[in-house]
């Protein structure tokens, strides 16, 4: 009851910061974490202790899952070697500097240096996404930040694993080659398990057309897809990354506007509720592993900035090499594409996981010196790139020039919106010289096609209770779905506008109701 006690609070919690949040124009996850540590401040409030392996399986598959849906396929094409190096060369890399910077500037022990390392050397797929929803960044750079975040974790996983197993063992050797074999396992074996899984799945939702079935199986996916990538131990992240790629752009084609309608709020409430409770549980975190510190590490937070702004400095050395690629018109380095991506790329409820699941005792039976230290550091820095990072990411986008602005993306969403009409118009018009569908029907849709065109209201006229009406709407719509993701297919349109016109046609098919 205590605990789900606490879980309730922090469904309220997240509910009136998520109020203010939208008031305020800031992300909810920076307040969020805020909130945490002032209800943990609170005299009398119990401390919070969350074993990691219900983040790991309860609370991850699904977030994880929800931004692989949201990653463009098309644009990740574009941007896969750069995603590459960011996700294997700046890993180590930042794990390296964390670790000496641990060892010179604080005195930790080179082996429990080296796992502080590695559990903040890579992005948190959770904490961008929940950020970057509210940018108008480029497509290309919103997807290299969000698919570095989805894809770094088998690299960092095995980091973790090897520096982890040095520390308990005190010195043990480490096998480079056994280390890759672990990375090939982690990453190609969860790659596989995802992909096997995403077929599974479609080859299911494709043959029902029951709402209830396929909401299960949509909440259901996520798990299945970690569960089993674990159980044969392979990285369970990389398996629900794969699976929610490769399903998130399969959509359209296997359910109809009723269901992706209701897929999408049952999504949008599933992630509220675990957003708020993962980035509160962060800041309610830090004020008692703060108490279980021993003496003498009262600098603490001068460490935590300092580590923060070595892991900032790395980035943007390795991310502005990169720059061509993101920006290829440009021809030339771009500062201003590498600060944003590397401002963009916040650390999150993963390292916290991690972190909380390093083993308490050493090989020799006694307690893991330096690992309260090492608890208290890691969750320091998801706070500072939470909270300093998140609430000033908007501005830095802006000041950066490359957010879109908003003109710009309406523009593009009504020239798309033209586009479709005219091609039901056409589609009409040949309907019309076979004389396949009754004539008032048809005058009617034109009427209607032809109103949208001239930007003028659509008069009211009739009943959509019209069979042969409702028939052609529906024709139409799925004339207009075909024509939206050609467009999308031929880099003729962003993939907000993909999103934003899917979502409309939704509505106006659900609208029709069923022609039976």
């Amino acid at each position: 009851m205590h605990a789900v006690g606490i879980v309730l609070v922090l469904v309220v919690l997240a509910t009136g910061v998520a109020t203010f949040a939208r008031r305020w124009r800031v992300p909810a996850p920076s307040l969020l974490v805020l909130a945490g540590i002032g209800v943990a401040l609170v005299p009398g409030v119990p401390a919070l202790h969350v074993p990691p392996e219900l983040i790991a399986v309860v609370v991850l598959p699904p977030l994880l899952y929800a931004s692989a849906e949201e990653l463009s396929l098309r644009d990740l094409r574009t941007v896969w070697r750069p995603v590459t190096v960011l996700s294997f060369g700046l890993v180590f890399a930042s794990a390296a500097a964390v670790g000496f910077a641990a060892v010179a500037l604080f005195g930790l022990p080179p082996a429990l240096a080296f796992v502080l390392g590695a559990v903040l050397s890579s992005t948190d797929p959770v904490a961008v996404s929940a950020l970057g929803r509210r940018l108008a960044l480029p497509g290309r750079v919103q997807v290299l930040v969000q698919a570095e975040s989805l894809f770094n974790d088998a690299t960092s996983l095995v980091l973790f694993k090897v520096a982890v197993g040095i520390a308990v063992a005190t010195g043990g050797a480490v096998s480079l080659p056994a280390a890759g074999g672990e990375l090939l396992l982690l990453g190609g074996g969860g790659s596989l398990v995802g992909a096997v899984v995403a077929g599974a799945v479609w080859l299911v939702r494709s043959r029902t057309t029951d709402p209830v079935l396929e909401t299960v199986i949509a909440l259901v996916t996520p798990y299945a897809a970690y569960v089993l990538a674990e159980g044969a131990h392979t990285s369970g992240v990389t398996s629900v990354v794969v699976a929610g790629v490769l399903l998130g752009r399969s959509g359209h084609r296997l359910t109809d506007a009723r269901i992706r309608l209701q897929l999408h709020a049952v999504h949008a409430v599933v992630v509220f509720l675990l957003e708020s409770v993962v980035f509160s549980v962060i800041g309610l975190e830090l004020p008692s592993l703060v108490r279980d510190l021993p003496a003498g590490s009262g600098w603490w937070p001068v460490q935590a900035v300092a580590l923060a702004a070595v892991l900032i400095g790395v980035r943007v050395l390795w991310t502005l090499p990169l720059t061509r690629a993101v920006k290829p018109s440009h021809g030339r380095l771009s500062w201003r594409v590498a600060g944003v991506v590397s401002w963009a790329g916040t650390r999150g409820v993963m390292p916290l996981a991690a972190a909380l699941s390093i083993p308490l005792l050493g090989a020799d039976g006694g307690p893991l010196a330096g690992r309260p230290l090492v608890l208290v550091l890691t969750t320091a820095v998801v706070v500072l790139t939470l909270v300093v990072q998140g609430l000033t990411l908007a501005s830095v986008v802006n000041r950066s020039g490359l957010a879109l602005e908003p003109e710009h993306t309406a523009r593009e969403e009504q020239d798309t919106r033209d586009d479709l009409n005219r091609a039901a118009l056409e589609h009409v018009e040949s309907l019309s010289e076979l004389e396949a569908i009754p004539e008032t029907a048809v005058d009617r849709v034109r009427r209607g096609l032809t109103a949208r065109l001239d930007r003028t209201p659509e008069a009211p006229d009739g009943t959509t209770a019209d069979t042969a009406y409702r028939q052609l709407r529906h024709e139409l719509i799925g004339v207009q779905n075909d024509r939206l993701h050609r467009l999308y297919e031929e880099h003729r349109i962003s993939d907000t506008t993909l999103r934003r016109l899917q979502r409309d046609l939704d509505l106006e098919q659900a609208g029709l109701g069923r022609v039976t």
